[in-house]
């Protein structure tokens, strides 16, 4: 990214003090199946589906198929807590023992989290479920580092678009497969009112996500991915942990970098969504919610990923113009949720799939996901087109991903006491997004993406900044583009 001081922001190629290794792909064999950059999309994709996919399907029940949603909301504000001290640390942590094992690491916490819900849901034990959340913790933030990174960094350039979208296909398959399994489990006429799902459904999802830690290993180190158009990985590590540290520190101090800390913060704060559904929908009706409502979010996200990609606009259009996409998708979800949850205040229902007033309570956690799905896409494509070395871009999923991690403890936190009409939740996250807004335009405005910034374009050529400011010259950026070719 490149701010009107763009010249003279902390980066780590920037700063002699931080002595770094750089490393390309040095491999000249034939090329490899498992060394390209949609085989390692699959692996990342396959490990999503299994481990925080099958997570998220038990979550889209409404406190992960229990009862009462208050033990799950404080398992979860636990893992998140964890997990966000994790992510900020997992990229020294990724950049030393490397991707493949950090993703392994990654993965092995979450059979743990679901053994320790199926104890809870059979024998009403209450410490397992506590450390399986501590294990989730420890691993999903390790996992996302890794996931972001490999998202981000192992495709080419042109691509980054449709492998986030393959990514996310992925693991939201891991929740869409999960909520098929619910649903053919949980779909009598036995299941119509409230209550938990039975206990068989925690052992189906503790098998699938036992899998997702051999497959991570299969992960290519990023000096080994062979790209399609011949591109190389770029690499830049640091040579001692303290140096690693020290990078964090310097990339966590930039200006671009903290004004978004808001959005990233904001983004995923709606964790009410799971209490509305244990408040208003009896077991069945959330079955089939956490099954089809991941449509909605595959939709979403093709939808964006298809415009980010769009090559007869810049990349710097596409941000901005995605920008306010996400905004009146937002707007749109929030303004129906708060109308049919002060409905819902006034006159508190118990709604199984027959019956009439269903469909508008259904489409509230459509919007609230379909809009969220948008604004993580486009995030994490702004955060993509911030620099081509993915020793860097690990630091930057770390630091953002741990913002959200964060705001989900917080969330998960408030939603263990159960307010009037979700109330206090809501609010707080309505005034969140809002004054998100404002500075994360500010980065918007001021970002030069790396390929306008001499370095790679779809085509591997350089590409000249073609945006014009509204004085008619060029874009901040221009001199920090001459400089970096």
């Amino acid at each position: 990214m490149a701010t009107p001081d763009a010249a003279k922001r902390p980066s780590i190629e920037d700063n002699a003090s931080l002595p770094t290794s750089e490393e390309t792909s040095t491999y000249t064999g034939p090329r490899k199946w498992y060394r390209s950059s949609l085989f390692n999309a699959f692996v990342i994709g396959g490990v999503g589906f299994m481990a925080p996919g099958l997570w998220n399907a038990m979550n889209d029940l409404g406190a992960a198929g229990a009862l009462d949603p208050y033990l799950v909301n404080a398992a979860n504000a636990l893992v998140f807590g964890i997990m966000g001290f994790l992510c900020l640390f997992g990229a020294p942590i990724a950049n030393r023992i490397g991707l493949s094992n950090t993703l392994f690491l990654g993965a092995v916490g979450y059979p743990l989290y679901s053994a320790g819900l199926y104890c809870n849901n059979r024998f009403g034990n209450v410490w397992f479920v506590l450390v399986g959340a501590v294990a989730c913790g420890v691993s999903a933030g390790l996992f996302w580092v890794s996931e972001g990174t490999v998202a981000l960094g192992y495709p080419e350039p042109g691509k980054r678009g449709k492998y986030m979208n393959i990514w996310l296909w992925f693991r939201t398959g891991g929740p869409l497969v999960g909520g098929a399994i619910v649903l053919a489990l949980n779909n009598d006429a036995a299941s119509k009112k409230k209550g938990k799902v039975g206990y068989q459904t925690y052992l189906i999802f503790i098998a699938l996500q036992c899998i997702a830690c051999p497959l991570a290993l299969a992960l290519s180190p990023p000096e080994k991915v062979q790209r399609s158009d011949g591109s190389k990985v770029i690499i830049k590590k640091e040579k001692s942990w303290k140096a690693e540290v020290k990078a964090l520190w310097e990339v966590s101090k930039r200006k671009d970098v903290l004004l978004l800390l808001p959005v990233f913060y904001a983004a995923y704060f709606n964790q009410y969504s799971g209490n509305f559904k244990t408040y208003y929908f009896g077991i069945r009706a959330r079955a089939l919610i956490g099954f089809v409502g991941n449509f909605g979010t595959l939709l979403s996200s093709q939808l964006i990923s298809l415009f980010l990609d769009y090559k007869k606009l810049s990349v710097k259009r596409r941000i901005t113009y995605g920008f306010y996409y996400v905004i009146v998708l937002h707007i749109i979800a929030w303004v129906y949720g708060w109308v049919i949850q002060e409905k819902y205040t006034r006159n508190s229902p118990s709604m199984d799939w027959e019956d009439s007033g269903f469909t508008e309570g259904f489409f509230v956690i459509i919007l609230w996901d379909f809009a969220r799905q948008s604004l993580q896409n486009w995030l994490y494509y702004l955060l993509a087109t911030k620099t081509d070395n993915i020793s860097e871009l690990s630091r930057f999923s770390g630091i953002l991903r741990g913002q959200e991690s964060f705001s989900q403890a917080v969330a998960f936190g408030l939603n263990t006491k159960k307010w009037k009409g979700g109330r206090v939740p809501l609010i707080i996250n309505t005034v969140l997004l809002v004054l998100s807004v404002y500075p994360t335009w500010l980065v918007v405005r001021d970002h030069v993406p790396i390929e306008a910034a001499g370095q790679v374009t779809n085509e591997g050529a350089t590409e000249e900044i073609t945006d014009l400011d509204d004085k008619g010259k060029f874009a901040q950026g221009e001199a920090v583009g001459a400089k970096n070719v």
